[in-house]
């Protein structure tokens, strides 16, 4: 089996290494596993007979800890890692997280805020002139102005605070190849400017053919309404056959400009890659450490498509891996699934199959393959277009497929369904073999809101098609034998809600009859529709004004109607009931949210008697016997 890529000088020398051609740095851990981009475009470079050596998570404070292998050949690859630091850094109320998942035992502390920046900057400090590529999903994101939640202000490109050369934005397999072989051919980094799926800076715009001239910097800084037609701008040249060259002014600092989206992968393409070497492990020096915990969340699941035609506005996917969906081959995820069996910690469980969205498994039209995605309409919302193809066939047999291996007991579905584009589907198929065979007890689903007016902002289907699939999925159960639940995700405080439609989220959460253990509000992060709304108070699309809960009170209301029954979250229960106008949700009726005070009344200060409480809630009073006396004593 192929070994691990070289961590040390020492392990670059014992492969006959006297140098390599890249280094790649990277905020995770290393894990040479297929979810983690950094053994992607690692082990593909290195199948193109490149040598690469991995730097992972240096200590941003010692120069040093950038020199383990020396000058690369070609250039140093920098990512903050899987996931946005500063989200994985920071709740959305700004207060430290406590872990993380990709550092070894979960540590948190050993990346800093930024690593995009703060690692090529300490690069620069010592390689002056050896090109600096990023990649990753935080200068994917980043890869324009932007705003930035946790500072509350617009910066520039990442390109410019970081020092670096060139932005691979996306997935990044195409355009790292290309970067690779045209800095192998001698060619200079500053002259590397028409590979697909990147950013580069410029002077001027002589090397833009014919560019979408973007609202200056200076000027989507100070003015928002520029800033969310900058971002329309943007967001309708994410598709890699009809986005345009897009450009930014900064000034005397000249031109961030950015290239088109890379081509999808073929499914040829995306089995070549999932089929690398891959150790599926994470490097044995974290052993004593107790491993890297993100690891073991997905060792076991098995990726079959990437990209998502969903487009709901708060998920970044539509500027990261786009709306054209792509698929791996059966053949392909049959191999690592048999694989995965002969793993010695393997139970017989695959915990996953799927993607941004699991039932996705072609493109949305046919189309798209030639044409593109549509750039002024969605494919699901407000409903789904009169041209989706909505066949759930292909995924329902590679589900059995799955099933009927040797020493597999069971195919789950946790990266979620798209309940909408299962009530579209006209085959009854696919639910009820999901309830029959992939759900334990209990399936996430993501409705996120009950409120037409927030799922509106949400680019999200209207609550009465989360009902109509919820009645579905009860039938379904039922002509399994089957006792299962729906178990919704809701979203608190986003564009366009208000307190009023806080509550009656709450009521919603009343009426099923149980309180989330976790609820999840807005995160702004970069390079979301939702963000752009949240910052602007703009629809982008639409240039309607949009009501944004942004006061920390507020949202801390909004939280806590969600998890009324928490005696701690009583205070703002009630004060978000008296701005709502919905005091009639305070008593002891079954639809009551809350209790008034217990322990007195205001017109005679006295206590409220258990006889008056029943008497209240429509109950009659318990009669006075011997027995009820007694119980009381």
């Amino acid at each position: 089996m192929q070994d691990f890529l070289p961590v040390t000088k020492k392990e670059m020398q014992q492969r006959g290494w006297d140098q390599v051609d890249f280094v790649y740095l990277t905020g995770d851990a290393y894990v040479d596993h297929p979810s983690f981009g950094a053994a992607i475009i690692s082990r593909l470079l290195e199948s193109r007979g490149y040598r690469v050596g991995i730097i992972p998570q240096p200590d941003w404070r010692k120069k040093e800890s950038v020199q383990v292998f020396g000058a690369p050949r070609l250039g140093f690859l920098v990512s903050a890692g899987n996931m946005d630091s500063m989200v994985n850094h920071y709740t959305v109320s700004r207060k430290h997280r406590q872990k993380d998942s990709y550092s070894p035992g979960g540590e948190m502390g050993l990346r800093p805020d930024m690593p995009t920046v703060v690692y090529s900057n300490l690069i620069r400090q010592t390689y002056k002139h050896t090109p600096i590529i990023l990649g990753g999903i935080e200068a994917s994101l980043r890869r324009l102005a932007h705003y930035d939640y946790w500072e509350n202000k617009v910066r520039r490109s990442v390109l410019l605070d970081s020092g670096a050369d060139l932005i691979s934005y996306g997935m990044g397999e195409h355009s790292i190849i290309q970067i690779a072989e045209a800095l192998q051919s001698g060619l200079p980094i500053d002259e590397i400017t028409f590979v697909p799926g990147t950013v580069y800076k410029c002077k001027d715009l002589s090397r833009a053919y014919d560019p979408v001239i973007l609202p200056s910097y200076e000027t989507v800084s100070s003015d928002k309404k520029a800033y969310a037609e900058s971002f329309a701008e943007q967001y309708r040249n994410t598709d890699p056959f009809t986005a345009r060259v897009m450009a930014e002014n900064y000034g005397n600092r000249g031109y961030v400009i950015q290239n088109p989206p890379a081509l999808p992968l073929s499914q040829q393409e995306m089995d070549d890659v999932y089929d690398l070497p891959y150790r599926n492990a994470w490097h044995p020096m974290y052993d004593a450490r107790g491993g890297i915990p993100a690891l073991e969340e997905i060792k076991f699941s098995l990726t079959s498509n990437r990209g998502c035609f969903g487009g709901c506005n708060f998920c970044a996917l539509t500027f990261h891996q786009g709306r054209i969906l792509q698929t791996r081959s059966h053949d392909s995820i049959l191999r690592e699934a048999e694989k995965m069996t002969k793993d010695p910690d393997f139970k017989g469980y695959i915990h996953d199959v799927g993607g941004p969205t699991a039932d996705f498994r072609q493109p949305s039209c046919q189309k798209q393959l030639t044409k593109g995605v549509c750039q002024n309409r969605q494919c699901l919302f407000p409903k789904p277009c009169g041209n989706l193809t909505v066949d759930h066939t292909d995924y329902v047999s590679l589900l059995r497929k799955l099933r009927k291996l040797s020493g597999v007991k069971k195919v789950f579905i946790r990266s979620g369904v798209r309940f909408d584009y299962v009530v579209a589907d006209k085959s009854p198929v696919f639910l009820q073999e999901l309830v029959k065979h992939h759900v334990s007890g209990q399936l996430r689903v993501a409705p996120e809101h009950v409120s037409n007016q927030v799922l509106h902002y949400m680019g999200k289907p209207s609550h009465e098609v989360y009902q109509q699939f919820l009645d579905q999925y009860e039938k379904a159960n039922a002509a399994t034998g089957r006792k299962q639940y729906a178990v919704p995700y809701f979203m608190s405080s986003h564009p366009g809600c208000t307190i009023k439609e806080a509550v009656k989220l709450a009521e919603y959460v009343r009426d099923l009859g149980f309180t989330p253990e976790q609820v999840q509000d807005f995160y702004p992060t970069p390079s979301t529709l939702s963000t752009c709304m949240y910052y602007t108070g703009i629809h982008p699309l639409t240039k309607e004004k949009v009501y944004i809960p942004r006061d920390p009170h507020e949202k801390a209301i909004q939280r806590a109607l969600m998890q009324y029954k928490n005696p701690a979250n009583r205070s703002l229960v009630l004060e978000g009931l008296k701005m709502a106008g919905r005091m009639d949700l305070v008593g002891f009726g079954p639809k009551c949210l809350i209790r008034p005070e217990r322990d007195r009344r205001k017109e005679s200060g006295r206590a409220i008697s258990g006889a008056e409480r029943k008497k209240a809630q429509g109950r009659k009073p318990a009669r006075k016997t011997i027995r009820n006396t007694h119980k009381k004593k």
